[in-house]
């Protein structure tokens, strides 16, 4: 059996090679990646493919079973690039594609949810066996905004009182592994999240808990939360992108009960406390 994943440099994709590892052969693993020379760390084959590139996919394919399409990080560009991979894949004689989608595609009010929802449209049209990993948000969102918090005394965003059903990147790479290398999953579509939601005013009581500090949580309007993040050096686009996301938390965009990413895992999901205090011993 032969995988292979988009993206292998990325965060998310370092994280699922290094558990695929410890499951399969390492001459089994291919990772492909625009920059092979970022990619030279990895311990296993590396091909050169780029989304936006069509001529590099069908030759980086060539020989692939399954295939890992972790999700593009041009919003705007997706649907094009997810479709150029499928495409490739068909052609190549891929049998399956395992995709990074996000929680509730089809029915989330996250605009970044549309792009998601088109390429699971593809995949289902594809004629391909396919896997949709709907994953939800990464506690890590979050907690990288705990420097910023002890600097400046509060928690902010615009979530308001809107439940989270996070999870650490490894337990969304660890879920990837399995469906990876376990059989049982064609056709089939998860929701993934954490197994206890919590709100931004949890969490700033979990920092604050851990800290020793009164750190509280503010709620600001979307347009001021975005005005802040521009002032500490975010892109203004990123920085409208990243409070949008927020209000969308605060209306139930970012909450499951469905436990399936435990499922998945056969244990819990790593708990917020865990997570916050992995951020502070980093820092």
């Amino acid at each position: 059996m032969s995988i292979a994943l988009t993206g292998a440099t990325g965060q998310l994709g370092r994280l699922v090679l290094n558990l695929l590892k410890t499951k399969v052969p390492t001459d089994q693993l291919i990772a492909l990646a625009r920059s092979t020379a970022k990619a030279a760390d990895l311990g296993v084959a590396v091909r050169e493919a780029d989304y936006a590139q069509p001529e590099t996919l069908a030759a980086a394919l060539h020989g692939v079973e399954t295939l890992l399409l972790i999700s593009s990080s041009e919003i705007g560009q997706r649907v094009a690039q997810h479709q150029n991979v499928i495409a490739a894949a068909k052609q190549a004689g891929v049998q399956r594609i395992v995709y990074t989608s996000v929680l509730h595609a089809d029915s989330s009010p996250l605009s970044l949810a549309v792009e998601h929802h088109a390429t699971e449209q593809a995949l289902e049209a594809s004629g391909l066996a396919y896997t949709i990993l709907r994953n939800g948000w990464y506690t890590e969102n979050y907690t990288a905004s705990i420097p910023g918090a002890l600097a400046g005394g509060a928690f902010l965003g615009s979530a308001g009182d809107g439940k989270i059903s996070s999870a650490p990147r490894t337990d969304y790479a660890e879920a990837a592994a399995v469906v990876l290398t376990s059989a049982g999953h064609e056709g089939k579509t998860y929701e993934l999240a954490g197994d206890n939601a919590y709100t931004l005013s949890e969490l700033a009581a979990e920092l604050s808990r851990q800290t020793g500090k009164d750190i509280p949580y503010t709620n600001l309007p979307e347009a001021d939360y975005a005005a802040i993040l521009v002032s500490v050096g975010l892109p203004e686009g990123l920085a409208q992108l990243f409070a949008h996301f927020d209000v969308a938390a605060s209306t139930g965009a970012l909450f499951d009960t469905s436990r399936q990413l435990s499922a998945l895992l056969g244990r819990p999901t790593t708990p917020l406390a865990a997570v916050v205090a992995a951020a502070l011993s980093a820092m």
